[in-house]
C-alpha cells in the first residue's frame, strides 16, 4: 500500500518505519520543510545541536552505544560541510549513520546559489555511499536503502542530499521492501567452511597463539562478544584488542592481556611479536597496531576474519583470509573445535603462558603516584572505582587522556566505550556523551576529556543543559596539548611549539555560565569526594581535575618502531630499550 504525501513528510515516515526515535540536527533554509514536518509529529524527537559537527558525533555516540543507526539532519552548504569531520570519523570507525542534508532547489544546482555546495562530491570519499535525490519518485527507495547500507556489512555513514523542491513535491510513499532482495549490495555474512576448518586446524596445533580482536566484534552485536568469550574459554588462548574493540572481552579475565599497539601493554605487544599464530577477529592491522611493518609478528601465521574484503591483506600479508560476519564465523569455529577436540590448549601452551606471565610481571602500566598532585592515571583509577557498580558509559576526546582511559579504566562489556579511533578527532567526546545519554537516559555517562580537546566542541554542553542530559565531563587538565607535548619532548628535543594552553577558561565559571555545575579538584586526598559530588549532581557537570603537567603516557611504541622497541615507564630514550629477546635494557 502506498500513500500520497510531501517529500518532507516521506522523510519523517521513513525514519519512523526504520525505528528511528531521535535525530540530531540544526535547521536552515534548505531543510525548513523537514523541520515543519518534525513540528507536526510526536514520534521522533529532535535534539537541537549547536554545531553540525556536534550532531554527527552525537549520532556516533548514539549508534555505538546502541547498535542502531544514528541520524543527522543538516542544511545545505555550511551545514553539510560542517558535518564532514564526523562523517569521516564514522567511516574510519565503521559507525552506522544516515545524514540527511538539504540542498538548493534542483533548477539552481550548479549556479552557485546561496548556501549551495556539491555535497555529494565533497562527501564521496568520506562516506560509505551517498545520494542526490532529484525526483520525488526515488525518495522512499533511497531513504530505506540508505539505512540498509549504513547498518549492513561493514557499517558506515551514508549521506542523502535532498533539494528543497523535492521536499515540497508530492508523491507516493511506500514502506521498506525485503532487504535481501537488494540487487547490487549483498555483504557476505557466512565464511567459507573449508577456510574456517583450516583455521581451527591451525589453532589446534599452535604453541604460541593469540586472539587479536577489534571493533568488528562490537559491530557484529552483543552475541559476537559472547561468542568471543566462549571461544577464548574453549581454546585457552590469550586475548588482546584494539582501542575500538575494548569491552568485547572482559578486562577482568585472566586471559586478557590488555590493549595492544602504540600505547598497549608490554605483555600484549610482546605476545603479538612472538606469536606463532595470530587469529585476527574484526580488526584491520592499522598502523597504530602494527608499528614497523617489516618487523611486525615476523614468525606468525596470520588468520584474518573480516566482513570487509578490502581490509584483508591491505597492509599485512595474510596467510588465511576468511570473509564474513565475525559472530557467524566464531560460532563455526566453536562448533568445529568441539567436534575435533573439545579440549583447551592450556597444557600445550604452558610455556607460552609462562612467558606471558613474565611479561606481565614487568607491570608496564606502573606509575609513581603522589600525595601532592593528582596523577592522571590515579584519577582514572579512582573514577573507575567510583562507577564500578553503576550502569556506566564512557566517551573520550583524543590525546593522552584517551590512552589513559583505555589503559586504566576496566571495560567488561561491549558498547560501553565510545572514542575516536581511526581519525583521532579532538572534540569527539562531549557531543558523543550527549548522544549516549539521549539513548540511555538513566545511565551514568562520562566523557574523559583533555582541557584542549574538549574546547573544540564545548558549545554542545549547552545542548546537554537544554535537554536536561546529566552528562559528566571529567577533564584531565594538565594545561598542555598533552600528546603533542609528549611527542615534542621525546622526538623534538623538548621544543614545545604551540602545545601550551596559555589562556584556558575557568571551567567552573564556564559550566555555570552555560547552566550546568562546575567542580575543581587539585588535591589527591579530596578527589574521591569530588568525584562523588560530580556523580550525585542530577545535571551536566564540568569537572576540572588538575593533574600533573608533564606526565607522559607510557608504555609507548614510537612511530616507525617495532613491538619489541617500547618505551617503558622507567626508560627515557627511544630505541634499544628492549633487546631482541624482550629483556629490558634500562
Amino acid at each position: 500500500m502506498s500513500e500520497q504525501m510531501s517529500g518532507a513528510e516521506m522523510i519523517l515516515r521513513a525514519l519512523k518505519d526504520q525505528n528511528v526515535e531521535h535525530i540530531f540536527g540544526y535547521p536552515g533554509g534548505a531543510v525548513l520543510p523537514i523541520y515543519d514536518a518534525i513540528f507536526q509529529q510526536d514520534d521522533i524527537k529532535h535534539i537541537l545541536v549547536r554545531h553540525e559537527q556536534g550532531a554527527t558525533h552525537m549520532a556516533e555516540g548514539y549508534a555505538r552505544s546502541t547498535g542502531k543507526v544514528g541520524v543527522v539532519l543538516v542544511t545545505s552548504g555550511p551545514g553539510a560541510t560542517n558535518a564532514i569531520t564526523g562523517l569521516t570519523d564514522a567511516l574510519l570507525d565503521s559507525i552506522p549513520l544516515v545524514c540527511i542534508s538539504g540542498q538548493v532547489p534542483t533548477p539552481l544546482i550548479g549556479s552557485d546559489a546561496f548556501q549551495e555546495c556539491d555535497t555529494v562530491g565533497i562527501t564521496r570519499n568520506c562516506t560509505k555511499h551517498n545520494y542526490l535525490v532529484k525526483k520525488i519518485e526515488d525518495l522512499p527507495r533511497i531513504l530505506h536503502e540508505a539505512f540498509y547500507i549504513a547498518r549492513s556489512g561493514r557499517p558506515g555513514p551514508v549521506v542523502v542530499d535532498i533539494p528543497k523542491d523535492v521536499q515540497f513535491a508530492m508523491g507516493e510513499y511506500y514502506k521498506p521492501s525485503n532487504e535481501s532482495d537488494h540487487k547490487s549490495y549483498k555483504p557476505q555474512l557466512n565464511g567459507d567452511l573449508g577456510a574456517i576448518e583450516e583455521a581451527v586446524n591451525l589453532m589446534t596445533r599452535a604453541e604460541k597463539p593469540i586472539l587479536y580482536t577489534g571493533g568488528g566484534i562490537i559491530n557484529s552485536g552483543k552475541e559476537a562478544s559472547e561468542s568471543l568469550r566462549e571461544l577464548a574459554e574453549l581454546t585457552g588462548f590469550p586475548v588482546t584488542s584494539t582501542l575500538m574493540g575494548l569491552g568485547a572481552f572482559p578486562a577482568k579475565s585472566d586471559q586478557w592481556l590488555g590493549m595492544l599497539g602504540m600505547h598497549g601493554t608490554y605483555e600484549a605487544n610482546l605476545a603479538m611479536h612472538d606469536a606463532d599464530l595470530i587469529v585476527c577477529l574484526g580488526a584491520r592491522f592499522d598502523d597504530r597496531i602494527t608499528g614497523r611493518l617489516d618487523a611486525f609478528a615476523p614468525n606468525s601465521t596470520k588468520i584474518h576474519v573480516d566482513i570487509d574484503p578490502s581490509s584483508i591483506g591491505k597492509t599485512v600479508h595474510i596467510d588465511l583470509p576468511i570473509i564474513g560476519d565475525c559472530n557467524n564465523i566464531i560460532l563455526e569455529m566453536i562448533r568445529i573445535w568441539r567436534e575435533k577436540t573439545n579440549q583447551n590448549r592450556l597444557s600445550a601452551s604452558s610455556v607460552w603462558w609462562k612467558q606471558i606471565e613474565e611479561w606481565r610481571d614487568v607491570k608496564s602500566l606502573r606509575y609513581e603516584n603522589s600525595d601532592e598532585i593528582i596523577k592522571p592515571q590515579f584519577a582514572i583509577q579512582r573514577l573507575n572505582e567510583a562507577v564500578k557498580d553503576k550502569d556506566t558509559y564512557i566517551t573520550t576526546e583524543v590525546g593522552q587522556h584517551q590512552m589513559w582511559a583505555a589503559q586504566y579504566f576496566q571495560f567488561n562489556e561491549p558498547n560501553r566505550f565510545m572514542t575516536s579511533g581511526g581519525l583521532g578527532t579532538m572534540g569527539y567526546g562531549l557531543p558523543a556523551a550527549v548522544g549516549v545519554q539521549v539513548a540511555h537516559p538513566d545511565a551514568t555517562v562520562i566523557d574523559i576529556a583533555g582541557e584542549a580537546s574538549v574546547q573544540m566542541t564545548m558549545q554542545e554542553f549547552s545542548t546537554a543543559v537544554q535537554f536536561r542530559l546529566p552528562i559528566k565531563i571529567f577533564i584531565l587538565n594538565n594545561e598542555y596539548m598533552g600528546m603533542v607535548r609528549q611527542w615534542q619532548q621525546l622526538l623534538h628535543g623538548s621544543r614545545y611549539s604551540s602545545s601550551y594552553s596559555e589562556s584556558l577558561p575557568d571551567f567552573v565559571k564556564l559550566a555555570e555560565a552555560m547552566g550546568g555545575k562546575g567542580i575543581r579538584c587539585d588535591d589527591p586526598a579530596k578527589l574521591d569526594d569530588a568525584i562523588q559530588e560530580m556523580l550525585d549532581y542530577n545535571g551536566p557537570v564540568l569537572f576540572d581535575c588538575r593533574v600533573s603537567k608533564e606526565e607522559n603516557c607510557l608504555p609507548m611504541i614510537p612511530s616507525g618502531k617495532a613491538h619489541n622497541e617500547m618505551i617503558l615507564p622507567d626508560t627515557k630514550d627511544i630505541g634499544n630499550v628492549i633487546d631482541e629477546k624482550g629483556k629490558i635494557l634500562v
